[in-house]
C-alpha cells in the first residue's frame, strides 16, 4: 500500500474510531470514492493495533489502577476507579457479548453488510438512538457507580458495532447515556471497553498473518507508519472529545451522522449498477 494511502487512512481511522460518527463508514467511503484497494490482514491489523495503541498510552494510568485494583492493590489516585474495585471484571464481562457476536457473524460484518446501504442506515438509526439517549438520560452517574448490570446493557451495546456503520463508540456511549452516566463517564467507559474487544481482533488477525505466513510484513515501513499515525491521531481525538464532553452534548455528531449517512445512501443510489 502506498505511503500517502497509509497516511490518509490511518488519520481517518485516529479522526473516527473513538469518535461516534463510525470509522468503518468513513474508511470504506474515502477507499470507495478514491478507488483504493483496502483489502488484506495487513491493513485490517494495522488499523486495530492503531486504535489499540491510542487507548493503551492515553489510558495507561487508569489501566494500571484498574488491573491493580482487580487484584486487590491500591494503586492509582483517581477517585472514580479508586471507589470501583470491580472494574477490571466488570469490563471482562462486558467485552463477551461482543466476542461472541464477532466470532458468529465477522464473515457477514466484512461482506455481505459491508455496503454503503447498510452503513448509510446505520449512520442514521444510531444518529437517532444517540439524540434519544441525550435528551433522555438523567447523567447522574460516574464510574464509581458503574454495576454488573451496566456492564452487561453496555457490553450488549458494544456488540451490535459489528455492524459497519453503528459506530463502536456511538452505540457503547449511547447504552451508557440510557443508564444515566455522564457524557464524559460514557464516552470514558467506552474507550476502556473498547481495548479488550480490539485487543481480541488484533490477537485472531496475528495469528490468521501467522497461518499465511505474512508476520515479516509487520515490519515493513509502510505498517508502522500507520500504526504510528492512527495511534498518535487517536490520542489526540481522545484527548479533545473527552475534554468537549465536559461541557457539551452529543447533539453536533447527532446531526454530522444523519447527514453523512444520507449522502452515503444517495451516493450509493447515484453510483449503483445500471
Amino acid at each position: 500500500m502506498p505511503i500517502l494511502q497509509v497516511i490518509v487512512l490511518g488519520v481517518v481511522q485516529g479522526l473516527t474510531e473513538f469518535l461516534p460518527i463510525s470509522s468503518t463508514a468513513h474508511l470504506y467511503l474515502t477507499s470507495w470514492l478514491l478507488g483504493w484497494n483496502t483489502e488484506g490482514l495487513n491493513f485490517d491489523i494495522m488499523l486495530h493495533l492503531g486504535t489499540l495503541v491510542a487507548v493503551l498510552l492515553y489510558f495507561l494510568r487508569d489501566w494500571l489502577q484498574i488491573i491493580g485494583q482487580g487484584f486487590g492493590l491500591q494503586v492509582g489516585h483517581d477517585n472514580e476507579l479508586r471507589h470501583n474495585h470491580m472494574l477490571l471484571w466488570l469490563l471482562a464481562i462486558g467485552t463477551i457479548p461482543v466476542g461472541v457476536v464477532g466470532f458468529l457473524f465477522n464473515k457477514q460484518a466484512e461482506t455481505t453488510w459491508r455496503t454503503p446501504w447498510v452503513m448509510g442506515t446505520m449512520l442514521i438509526a444510531v444518529g437517532i438512538l444517540m439524540w434519544l439517549a441525550e435528551n433522555t438520560s438523567r447523567k447522574l452517574r460516574d464510574l464509581a457507580s458503574l454495576n454488573l448490570a451496566d456492564s452487561v446493557v453496555i457490553g450488549l451495546g458494544q456488540a451490535l458495532a459489528v455492524v459497519p456503520g453503528t459506530s463502536r463508540s456511538g452505540i457503547s456511549i449511547s447504552t451508557g447515556l440510557f443508564r444515566n452516566l455522564t457524557n464524559e463517564a460514557a464516552a470514558r467507559y467506552s474507550f476502556l471497553l473498547s481495548a479488550p474487544a480490539v485487543g481480541g481482533a488484533v490477537a485472531k488477525a496475528l495469528w490468521d498473518m501467522h497461518k499465511q505466513h505474512q508476520l515479516h510484513s509487520l515490519a515493513e515501513p509502510a505498517f508502522l507508519i500507520g500504526v504510528m499515525v492512527s495511534g498518535v491521531t487517536g490520542c489526540a481525538v481522545i484527548a479533545w472529545f473527552l475534554h468537549y464532553l465536559r461541557r457539551n452534548s452529543l447533539r453536533p455528531f447527532v446531526i454530522y451522522r444523519v447527514v453523512f449517512g444520507i449522502i452515503v445512501l444517495a451516493l450509493a443510489f447515484i453510483r449503483r449498477p445500471a
